[in-house]
């Protein structure tokens, strides 16, 4: 939108302007940052999805008044002489808000006095007070569309996971070899917020040297000792056999050490279904997760092991709760091209699901990232079709091309990654020393959610959402 202001001799006193604006989350956030307010009663609890109370600033209902004033009234250009403000009524994150500004007379040297008025939705006077301003001195157009766009870094996703695994039972987890203070203490920090009961095997010597470096408190939990790692990794699968574990969680060992275990053909937790790895991606400016395959496991799968990756991807994002998860199967072009081996496999996947071979999702492919997951770019290219532009789970073409895309939305972009082995009898926790603590809960609360789902068929806010009725 183009704006064009008004200079001291365009103004006449009676010229009213209104702005109509929705107080929402990200604006508290964002004022939060940019004044150093941090009083918790300006800030919306995330976590606590019924909370509705958080006031914003007055001072922010304040700078509405300064938006109308420097971008339409009298326009760019403008500045402050000085604001008086009386604050009537609060404002929380939902209001809608009329923000008005009138000329009430000029003054000699460019002074011009303004009135200004914010109400809410039914009319009520939130703020009002009277402004001098300097009028513009010479004529500016500008486009509203040119200020960067802000990103917060916010996991609202996460936050939500971790949320609905309140009043479960903790998923009883065997961790094998948390034996330094990272994997330690990110077991010990998911039972602290009841996701897992967390069974320590390892060397028992190293897991308490780990928690005196943590600082950490072994007195609740119990320990097996046992030093070397995969017989560790060896007692963590008899534990799920014997039915006592629900669970198996990376520590500090090989990864390979672990899963030699787990796909053991006798005595191990294979099933059917080829193992894969996903990472669930929570991405600050995407409303949706994204779930990544396989950027762990499998390096070069082909067709038949595609089919068991894009599977459990589809099944993780069923037990998040994504009714109908849309599936983009990438590539480097959104054609097939019998030259690019995985424009082959994407488009026999997307065949496959339309046949019913794949289920519980809607499968597309091949896509290239950019119509995968932008609207725009797959309309201007011509891509059409209910995942393309809209994409919740991509799976990739190899290890090392979900393993680059995953590491570059958390560390460019600023994504928190949860990551699980999947095609095993139970789930299988793999965190990084890389990871912050809410990744290492989001893993945690991620696998809760996909063994409720295992075990009762249908994600656990079907259930809550049952329960409320």
């Amino acid at each position: 939108m183009i704006r064009e202001n008004r200079l001291y001799d365009e103004l006449s006193i009676g010229d009213t302007e209104s702005v109509k604006r929705v107080c929402t989350a990200n604006d508290l956030f964002v004022f939060a940052h940019a004044s150093g307010n941090l009083n918790p009663l300006h800030i919306p609890d995330e976590e606590d999805k019924d909370r509705t109370e958080a006031v914003a600033p007055s001072m922010w209902v304040g700078a509405l008044i300064s938006s109308v004033l420097g971008n339409v009234l009298p326009g760019p250009g403008t500045l402050y002489r000085s604001q008086s403000l009386r604050f009537l009524d609060r404002v929380h994150v939902g209001d809608e808000l009329t923000i008005t500004v009138s000329v009430k007379d000029k003054l000699p040297n460019s002074v011009v006095v303004m009135d200004t008025k914010v109400t809410g939705r039914g009319g009520e006077t939130v703020a009002e007070g009277v402004a001098e301003v300097l009028a513009p001195e010479r004529k500016v157009r500008i486009d509203m569309e040119e200020l960067p766009e802000i990103v917060l870094q916010r996991h609202q996703h996460f936050d939500h996971y971790i949320h609905l695994c309140e009043g479960l039972e903790p998923l009883v987890t065997a961790v094998v070899a948390p034996e330094e203070k990272e994997s330690l203490g990110g077991a010990l920090l998911a039972a602290r917020h009841s996701l897992i009961r967390p069974i320590l095997i390892g060397s028992e010597p190293l897991i308490r040297q780990a928690a005196l470096d943590a600082g950490e408190d072994l007195g609740p939990y119990e320990i097996i000792d046992i030093p070397d790692h995969v017989a560790a990794a060896g007692r963590a699968v008899e534990l799920v056999h014997e039915g006592y574990a629900g669970a198996i969680m990376k520590g500090h060992l090989h990864t390979s050490d672990l899963l030699h275990q787990v796909l053991k053909s006798k005595g191990g937790l294979r099933t059917s279904r080829r193992m894969s790895h996903a990472f669930v991606m929570d991405v600050p400016g995407l409303d949706h997760p994204l779930i990544i395959s396989d950027a762990a496991i499998n390096i070069m799968p082909d067709l038949v092991t595609k089919v068991d990756i894009t599977q459990s991807a589809i099944d993780v994002a069923l037990a998040l709760g994504i009714e109908k998860p849309k599936v983009g199967v990438l590539s480097a072009v959104e054609t097939v091209n019998p030259q690019i081996p995985s424009t082959l496999d994407a488009a026999a996947l997307s065949k496959m699901s339309d046949r019913g071979q794949i289920k519980g999702g809607v499968v597309d492919g091949p896509l290239a990232m950019d119509n995968a997951m932008d609207a725009e770019a797959a309309t201007t290219k011509g891509v059409t079709g209910l995942v393309a532009g809209h994409a919740e789970v991509l799976i990739v073409p190899n290890l090392e091309a979900g393993n680059m895309l995953a590491k570059q939305l958390a560390f460019v972009s600023g994504a928190d990654a949860a990551g699980i082995a999947l095609g095993a009898s139970v789930p299988i926790i793999l965190t990084s020393r890389a990871d912050g603590e809410k990744a290492r809960l989001a893993s945690c609360a991620i696998a809760v959610l996909y063994r409720f789902w295992q075990e009762n068929g249908v994600p656990v806010g079907s259930r809550l959402a049952e329960a409320a009725e």
